[in-house]
């Protein structure tokens, strides 16, 4: 889609040639409730914004409608798929390579998701791979400013918020897709987030570091 490009606010660890850690020194793991778990590693990707700008300017993005009561709304975030909207960028394939041989699966689907201003959000869910396998995978690089992003038991309870971007990596595990969900509010002013989402189709049982 035609639109103009998201601004944002690079940290100094933004700027220069992208890398990333195919070592995942730093990951930090947390087991939740009902089977569930997340991993996270902050900035294990550098320079994530010369990825953020390749990725904006060579994807086709979409706007996503739902239905609400009465009407069709359109769903405030922009949102693509690898390499059906766009070539990508080799830096992505390499982390998809990596991710998968970290964590056993095939990372097969690639989602790319931006958030361009403080107004775009996205509502409590969990991904559509829990719907289809009691336990997923799925592995988010963020790019670009810092956003809350909210994790929940399913059907309500106490959340828990994290702040991602510049970078990050954090992924959830185990029953994670099925038994909590998700959401990034909407707030006063942010700068843009894009965030790359790594999803395996494959069935698979419950993986533990070795």
């Amino acid at each position: 889609m035609s639109a103009s490009a998201p601004t944002w606010q690079p940290s100094l660890l933004a700027i220069g040639p992208p890398s990333f850690d195919p070592g995942f020194q730093g990951v930090a793991r947390e087991e939740l409730a009902h089977g569930a778990w997340i991993e996270r590693l902050p900035r294990w990707l550098l320079g994530d914004g010369a990825l953020l700008d390749a990725l904006w300017a060579s994807t086709r993005w979409r706007v996503q409608e739902r239905p609400m009561y009465d009407r069709v709304v359109a769903v405030p975030r922009l949102t693509a798929g690898l390499p059906a909207d766009g070539p990508g960028h080799p830096l992505v394939d390499a982390m998809g390579r990596a991710l998968s041989l970290r964590y056993g699966v095939p990372f097969d689907r690639v989602g790319l998701a931006c958030y361009r201003d403080g107004r775009d959000s996205v509502a409590w869910h969990g991904d559509y791979v829990g719907r289809t396998q009691d336990e997923a995978l799925v592995a988010t690089v963020s790019l670009g400013e810092r956003r809350r992003f909210l994790l929940r038991p399913a059907g309500g309870g106490r959340s828990r918020a994290f702040q991602l971007g510049w970078g990050d990596l954090f992924v959830m595990g185990g029953s994670c897709q099925r038994t909590w969900e998700h959401a990034v509010p909407k707030v006063a002013r942010a700068g843009a987030r894009l965030s790359i989402m790594f999803r395996s189709s494959a069935h698979f049982g419950a993986w533990r570091p070795s």
